[in-house]
């Protein structure tokens, strides 16, 4: 099991931890809920250290990101982060990843912990084109900084102007001291905020910075119990539940990050661009309980007849909207919002109605 180099101070704050995707993790400090609200209202910090980090140099960088990510890499411009994926050229997906476009020669992929090794051997099978792969995932921590304060507590640290960045953007700059930290408009809760990388020596200067800063705020450390349900009131896929290396981009929704265009050719685009133009079986969505209920992951979709139509991929009870929220895979036909499906909890089969993303519109 990995430790981070924060794992002291999760444990010294008395954190409940578990082992996540090889790591020994920060589930959660006082309680899910209330952890979950702080982010929405104010400000929370996420160890994400864990997550990896692979340099792609050299001037065919470009023609490598091209081939292996579903969205259009070319359209970036330094300072611009994309969301993509990895199809698998079986019709499934590797990984979904942030791609950093640094400048015209170096881009940083940052992909997810429990695929870390799978990704790295994955982008060196595909490394036909001469691109200069590092992976740095050893050396880099990470702390996402969520919230609607965040921003305006870390321009404390910094004076580079951060309050105004836009979403998906990022800065290379001095932070709490500390040169060249990569600042990201980015993250995985829809409260705003940003993700902030450096490396290892400079972890504990950064987290007493960061909690001094954001004091004034109510600041507090989040679990990653937390993290997942502030995802899943957002409608974020998750790997390993939502998506993986069975469901293509196309069927999960994906579609606005796999680009059709004629300058790109990437691993699996006939077969998505066949989905795309000819319909799927099946469809990811989003469904709200009608019936008093929590969905959970692995529970069934079922039909009138109690047959099994499809499964809850992630599911829980939202804390901002009190009422059972999830994702699933349901036939095409069930897919528009409005439809009502049942699913399966505790051997009754409950009533709730397909809804479009995000759960979460506060």
């Amino acid at each position: 099991m990995k430790n981070t180099a924060f794992t002291h101070i999760h444990e010294k704050l008395g954190a409940k931890m578990s082992p996540f995707a090889g790591y020994y993790m920060p589930i959660k400090y006082t309680g899910d809920i209330e952890e979950h609200v702080t982010v929405r209202t104010k400000i929370g910090v996420f160890d994400v250290s864990h997550m990896g980090e692979f340099w792609v140099k050299g001037s065919k960088a470009l023609d490598f990101i091209q081939k292996v990510t579903s969205n259009d890499a070319s359209v970036l411009v330094d300072g611009k982060v994309q969301y993509s994926c990895f199809p698998n050229g079986k019709g499934g997906i590797v990984d979904d990843l942030l791609v950093y476009r640094i400048n015209a020669e170096t881009y940083l992929l940052v992909v997810n912990a429990a695929n870390i090794d799978k990704d790295w051997a994955w982008c060196n099978q595909q490394n036909d084109v001469g691109a200069a792969l590092y992976n740095a995932s050893d050396e880099i921590s990470q702390l996402a900084v969520q919230g609607p304060l965040a921003l305006k507590a870390m321009q404390k640290l910094t004076p580079t102007p951060v309050t105004d960045m836009e979403y998906y953007t990022f800065k290379k700059l001095d932070f709490a001291g500390v040169k060249d930290v990569i600042f990201s408009t980015t993250g995985y809760t829809g409260a705003g905020g940003c993700e902030i990388y450096f490396t290892n020596k400079d972890a504990e200067h950064i987290w007493n910075a960061v909690f001094e800063a954001g004091a004034e705020f109510g600041i507090k450390p989040i679990g990653l119990a937390a993290r997942d349900t502030l995802r899943l009131e957002m409608g974020f896929c998750l790997y390993g539940n939502d998506i993986d290396d069975t469901t293509s981009g196309i069927e999960a929704g994906l579609g606005w990050i796999t680009k059709f265009v004629p300058h790109k050719n990437f691993i699996d685009k006939n077969l998505w661009l066949n989905q795309k133009e000819q319909g799927t079986s099946r469809r990811l969505v989003g469904f709200e309980m009608i019936d008093r209920g929590i969905p959970r992951h692995e529970y069934e979709i079922v039909n009138e007849a109690g047959n099994k139509i499809g499964i809850v991929t992630s599911g829980t009870m939202s804390p901002m909207m009190k009422i059972g929220i999830g994702m699933g895979y349901v036939p095409a036909a069930l897919s528009k919002p409005g439809t009502e499906i049942l699913i399966k909890i505790r051997d009754k089969a409950l009533k709730a109605k397909v809804v479009k993303f995000p759960f979460y519109k506060g």
